[in-house]
């Protein structure tokens, strides 16, 4: 059985980072992009971050230019912002596409295994989010409009669950 710790990205930074590492904490894996009406977001990631990583919660950040070329900048620019705006400290990586033939694998793997709306696999918007068990596998798929801070039951109910 293929899980999210199977996989491996680059960090913002550029850096290969296997997914396993990752292994036996919960995920909120999401797209991002800095200009983006749904960019205040970032507030309430860095707030379930804050609440519930000591617990084992893991946000991964996805910047995503596929959707309105809302995400131009690159990965210090990025950073910079992430930084600056709104106190990001959870791990970003380095700009993704979510949709289509050069989706990264994850995105492929997650939109196939949560699949949206009247059963398509693809990404609406930015800011789409999946909430990954500690064993790897998808437990939800929330829409762009979904606010971070509405999600945090669902989070702690994964992390009260065993490994």
């Amino acid at each position: 059985m293929t899980t999210a710790f199977d996989f491996q990205a680059s960090s913002l930074d550029g850096r290969p980072v296997d997914l396993a590492d990752f292994r036996g904490k919960v995920l909120l894996i999401v797209n991002t992009a800095s200009q983006c009406g749904f960019t205040p977001q970032y507030k309430g990631l860095q707030a379930l971050h804050e609440r519930f990583g000591a617990q084992g919660l893991e946000v991964l950040a996805f910047p995503c230019n596929q959707f309105g070329g809302q995400e131009p900048g690159d990965a210090p620019e990025i950073g910079a912002f992430c930084e600056r705006n709104f106190g990001v400290s959870f791990p970003l990586f380095d700009k993704v596409e979510v949709n289509g033939e050069g989706a990264h694998p994850l995105w492929r793997w997650l939109t196939a295994e949560a699949p949206g709306l009247l059963g398509s696999e693809a990404v609406k918007w930015n800011f789409t989010k999946f909430l990954v068990r500690r064993d790897g596998s998808v437990f939800k798929r929330y829409a762009p409009q979904a606010a971070p801070e509405s999600i945090a039951a669902d989070i702690e109910q994964l992390l009260a669950e065993a490994v």
